[in-house]
């Protein structure tokens, strides 16, 4: 019997049981992170411009109403507080919004019954974590490339950086933490009230309560370590030094704190997701 002629293989389809995408699906990727951005953009008014209206009154009132322009003592030097305020101003924009952003998207999912949405694409647990939190930094960086801007045109404040590299550095680091509390916040909340909860009973006090508006140096010795035990406290610092060039703390223990505390919820976050914890059950 003549052998039978075998089927050619077409190049651009795989032969069966080759896995078609390798390593990191970056298409996928891309796209979640593009629908991410996409969500937040569409009404960019009140998530990327709403801010920078908000945090100017912040600074009006510091500035202008309370009258509160006596220079701050910020390691060493004298700071006038307008511009002592204002890098703090921009960065708590730019946490809280990252929280925003990233606290959002599962939980929306959840409620509306669309999780299925970031479930059933061919996306692995670190694509998924990378898209959620990618979206929500550059949110958060849009946020404070605003404020910064309205801030340009405030009368009496210098925000001009004088170390470019530390604004970017603690800005990326402060977004990403506070990004993976809120993807944290997303899995574990079940209703918009959690999520609330988390943003004025945690997120906010401590933002207020890490010297944004105030040097750590005047407090009381017991209120100084409590502010040192804020992790809040060594990203309005460390962003604040890229500004006014001073920092009431050393810069490569802010810097170690947060990157710490940055991996530790990036491990935990992988993990749940992973586990599937309050989003497949």
């Amino acid at each position: 019997m003549a052998d039978q002629p075998q089927p050619v293989q077409n190049p651009l389809i795989p032969a069966p049981g080759v896995p078609v995408i390798r390593n990191v699906n970056w298409g996928g990727l891309r796209a979640l992170y593009i629908k991410e951005v996409r969500r937040f953009f569409k009404v960019q008014l009140q998530t990327i411009w709403a801010p920078s209206v908000t945090n100017l009154l912040y600074l009006a009132v510091f500035t202008v109403a309370v009258g509160a322009r006596s220079p701050v003592h910020v390691g060493g030097a004298q700071v006038p507080f307008a511009d002592f305020v204002a890098p703090g101003l921009i960065v708590m924009g730019m946490l809280t919004n990252a929280f925003a952003n990233s606290s959002f998207s599962l939980l929306v999912g959840k409620i509306q019954g669309t999780i299925v949405d970031y479930l059933m694409p061919p996306l692995s647990t670190s694509e998924l974590l990378a898209a959620l939190v990618g979206g929500a930094v550059t949110r958060a960086f849009m946020v404070g490339a605003a404020i910064w801007a309205a801030m340009m045109l405030w009368p009496g404040v210098h925000v001009i950086p004088a170390h470019p590299l530390a604004v970017l550095w603690f800005g990326f680091l402060g977004a990403l933490f506070l990004s993976l509390i809120g993807v944290l916040t997303s899995i574990w909340a079940e209703k918009f009230d959690h999520s609330a909860a988390v943003t004025n009973f945690v997120v906010g006090p401590l933002t207020l309560l890490s010297g944004t508006f105030y040097s750590v140096d005047k407090l009381a010795p017991a209120f100084q370590l409590v502010s040192h035990l804020n992790p809040f406290f060594y990203i309005i610092s460390g962003f604040r030094y890229g500004f006014i060039g001073h920092s009431d703390s050393p810069l490569w223990v802010g810097s170690a704190v947060v990157l710490l505390l940055d991996v530790v919820l990036g491990l935990v976050c992988y993990a749940l997701l992973r586990k599937g914890w309050k989003i497949k059950s």
